[in-house]
């Protein structure tokens, strides 16, 4: 076993066992966090692969900017941070939902790719990789851009109760 097989074992551990608790975790901040960990351990995976880009580009955009766009989100919505009595349900339909999905999923995939060898591509740089996202795939990322906006402003509306409020005031002294 090489150093690149151990690190990619122990990240990938970090990864699966991170994105566990996102999904069991009761406290929605600790989630937002464990995801900032799962998806540095993803991009840690990507180092080890030697796609330097992708890390960088998980790191900036996902670490970055999506989780701290999440965590502004539930913090100026004022959601409730700690668990939640009310929104307890049972595991065992998820369990069961989520084992038949992920079932399916394998057989489709094994029946799929049974033992096909696909070539490989060209290695790509930056400058090809740069040449594609903002030529063939330039309005999907400005769509992007514009949706997650959009979720700003959402969640700076729905933040302020002065807003509503002003609102409600003028609808009152009209009738």
């Amino acid at each position: 076993m090489t150093v690149a097989d151990a690190l990619l074992l122990a990240l990938g551990a970090v990864a699966v066992g991170s994105g566990a608790l996102v999904v069991t975790s009761a406290h929605l901040v600790r989630a937002g966090l464990y995801l900032v960990v799962s998806l540095g351990a993803m991009a840690g995976l990507f180092l080890v692969l030697g796609a330097e880009l992708v890390a960088w580009v998980q790191v900036l955009v996902y670490v970055g900017a999506v989780v701290v766009l999440l965590l502004f989100a539930v913090m100026l919505t004022r959601a409730p941070i700690g668990p939640s009595r009310d929104l307890d349900r049972p595991a065992w339909p998820a369990l069961i939902i989520g084992g038949g999905v992920g079932l399916g999923l394998a057989v489709l995939f094994v029946a799929a790719f049974r033992w096909t060898v696909f070539a490989l591509p060209e290695p790509g740089t930056a400058e090809r990789m740069g040449a594609e996202i903002f030529g063939s795939w330039v309005l999907p990322f400005e769509v992007l851009s514009i949706l997650l906006l959009s979720a700003l402003v959402g969640a700076i509306i729905l933040s302020r109760p002065d807003i509503g409020a002003a609102e409600e005031n003028k609808q009152e002294e009209d009738a």
